[in-house]
């Protein structure tokens, strides 16, 4: 979104200091930042500050500060009381330049995958920008808003939370038009404190909403469905149940873990076939399609924007070795619902052997050596064979336990054709590694 100089210190309550050029996206990495960007250095763990120089070789042409600016640096500065403060504002003068199709995605689990399908599904009919990655706290939000092109006609904003209070920040900077919650569960409870906690935080998307906007609520799931009276807006209900809104029937999946389903709404019904494995997609799929149908988007075009979509990277990529194995590259994050989703992916998966190379779960908080207990049990009821990198709360019983990634790769020992190895953990565990030695 195209700003100038002049444009960014008015929306701030800045002071210009230097010619008004001006700037097409932001950016808070002196690393990754562009030319004809804004950079914004954030205070934090390290003060972003101390790159601007960096930042500005690199090619940013404005960056803010919130003290006197270096004449040293060759670019126009825009001085303000708090960098990040300034940012989220930013963040606000970008929304205003955008339509009434912007789109709030909350949730436990799900929200990047519903996001990234809901882009696909907009994009057929408006020009749609999306939050990269998962750019969904109070830095990431505003620089997707900033990063949309003039003429953008939907943004779709994923919006995570800390705690309580945290999406309702989001939502002040975004006003969305349309709210997803896809599901409320015992994640990220070290930051939450009770699963209570966690569904007072997602509803802050719904109460947030106008009432001619749109809240898109999974009926499968008591606790979001139930969220309906704490919103004005109109309500879309999807899933399974029979009273659904946007419901998905005859769901199969083919050989790749590729799910297929009939979708009925009240705008009509059509085959689905998506390029995003697992069953545990449908649902993203039918929160995606419900959005869509709200915001105008014809069945046919749908269907194409769900076939087509491209999740973002490490969720359920499959790949196959030269020796045969298949290599379920789940990496990106781990909570008991999601490790559950991809055991259940692997069960169904057509293989002589069936590996899990798991990583730790997260900020469970209290209860987090139960559910990774829980969870493994889980796997080996399944049939499948569990190797645990770092991580001892997943108990002793037909789990094998290993120091690192180089002795899973071990551990798996020597593999071919029919075995297949799904590898899944939270971030922190960087398990896309062990993908990556297999594959090499």
């Amino acid at each position: 979104m195209h700003l100038l100089a002049s444009q960014i210190a008015e929306a701030t309550g800045g002071t210009l200091h230097g010619p008004d050029v001006g700037v097409d996206s932001a950016g808070i990495d002196s690393r990754t930042i562009g030319a004809g960007q804004l950079f914004v250095p954030i205070v934090a763990a390290r003060d972003g500050h101390d790159f601007i120089a960096s930042a500005v070789r690199a090619g940013a042409s404005v960056y803010l500060t919130d003290r006197a600016p270096d004449p040293a640096v060759a670019a126009t500065a825009v001085q303000v009381a708090d960098t990040g403060l300034a940012l989220a504002d930013l963040g606000r003068a970008a929304r205003s330049r955008v339509g009434d199709r912007v789109v709030g995605v909350t949730g436990s689990v799900g929200k990047t995958s519903t996001k990234d399908l809901l882009a696909g599904v907009l994009a057929t009919t408006y020009r749609t920008a999306a939050s990269e990655k998962s750019f969904n706290n109070e830095l990431g939000l505003p620089l997707t808003l900033l990063g949309a092109p003039d003429g953008t006609e939907a943004v779709v904003l994923e919006m995570g939370a800390r705690g309580v209070g945290h999406i309702e920040l989001l939502c002040d900077i975004a006003t969305p038009d349309v709210g997803i919650i896809t599901r409320v569960e015992a994640v990220h409870l070290e930051m939450f404190g009770t699963l209570d906690d966690v569904a007072t935080a997602k509803g802050e998307l719904v109460e947030s909403l106008p009432a001619d906007g749109i809240a898109v609520l999974n009926a499968d799931h008591a606790v979001v469905r139930d969220m309906r009276s704490r919103t004005s807006a109109r309500v879309l209900t999807y899933g399974t149940a029979d009273d659904a809104d946007i419901r998905a029937t005859d769901i199969v999946l083919d050989d790749q873990l590729r799910a297929g389903f009939t979708l009925h709404s009240p705008w009509g019904s059509t085959p689905i076939s998506l390029q995003a494995r697992g069953e545990h997609q449908v649902p993203n799929a039918l929160a995606a399609a419900a959005a869509g149908c709200g915001l105008g988007v014809p069945l046919d075009e749908l269907a194409g924007g769900l076939r087509n979509a491209a999740l973002s990277g490490l969720r359920m990529e499959m790949s196959t070795t030269s020796a045969g194995v298949v290599v379920i590259n789940d990496a990106y994050n781990a909570n008991p619902t999601s490790m559950s989703a991809a055991f259940n992916s692997l069960a169904r998966l057509d293989a002589r052997r069936r590996f899990a190379v798991v990583g730790t779960m997260a900020e469970l908080g209290a209860d987090g050596a139960a559910a990774h207990r829980d969870i493994a049990r889980q796997a080996v009821e399944q049939g499948i064979t569990v190797i645990a990198v770092d991580e001892l709360a997943y108990g002793a019983t037909d789990v094998l336990h290993v120091p690192d990634v180089a002795s899973a790769v071990d551990a798996l020992g020597e593999l071919g054709d029919g075995d297949a190895v799904l590898v899944k953990g939270s971030r922190v565990a960087a398990l896309e590694r062990v993908a990556q030695a297999l594959a090499d």
